[in-house]
């Protein structure tokens, strides 16, 4: 009887030992061949993740928050669908509805607490990024150019289609844990989070 506690006692402190131990994040860099701007990449479970926001000036389709440059220099670019899907740099690709799926997945309980940055989130929704994902409240753009939301919630597009005006997108708030997924019209202006192609 003395062997099982003493057994069941180390398997405890196995466990508890196991679970303080912190995430091994791997950062790496991703130069942007069109204009020469570097960001973070991040590896997490079997998908390499852009660690930033895409700021890369298109023509037409995205935009600067309040169209301040300086917005775009911390928070990235906001894009609207049809821009979103061509804009990522070669060998990255705007990720589906099912690859973000794959995201949370592995990250299990909380993840927008987990992929939050530790600043930069009105009324102390900060998060701990365990995941070195560095999420960021860029906020968006609806219709007439109306802006909206920065500090308070992220909201990024998928490249999947829901209807013909109609796309999905993931969105975290300030105020909840979790990631939410959206419908949202293909004219708004969410951030861009580019995905590593497989090959």
């Amino acid at each position: 009887m003395k062997i099982l506690i003493i057994s069941f006692q180390l398997t405890l402190a196995a466990c508890f030992i196991y679970a303080q131990q912190p995430v091994q994040i791997s950062y790496g860099t991703l130069t942007d061949n069109r204009d020469s701007k570097t960001y973070k990449t991040v590896v997490i479970g079997t998908q390499t993740w852009m660690a930033e926001n895409l700021n890369f000036a298109t023509d037409t389709g995205s935009w600067c928050y309040n169209k301040k440059t300086t917005h775009c220099d911390t928070y990235g670019r906001l894009y609207n669908w049809p821009t979103a899907l061509t804009v990522c740099p070669e060998n990255w690709h705007l990720p589906s509805d099912s690859e973000w799926t794959v995201l949370t997945g592995f990250i299990g309980n909380d993840p927008g607490k987990k992929l939050k940055a530790k600043s930069g989130w009105e009324s102390k929704g900060h998060g701990t990024d365990d995941f070195g994902f560095l999420a960021i409240p860029g906020g968006s753009m609806g219709n007439n150019e109306v802006f909206s939301n920065i500090g308070y919630f992220a909201n990024w597009w998928t490249a999947t289609e829901k209807m013909p005006f109609n796309a999905w997108g993931r969105n975290l708030c300030t105020y909840d844990s979790r990631i939410t997924r959206y419908v949202h019209y293909k004219s708004d202006a969410f951030s861009v989070r580019c995905l590593k192609n497989d090959r």
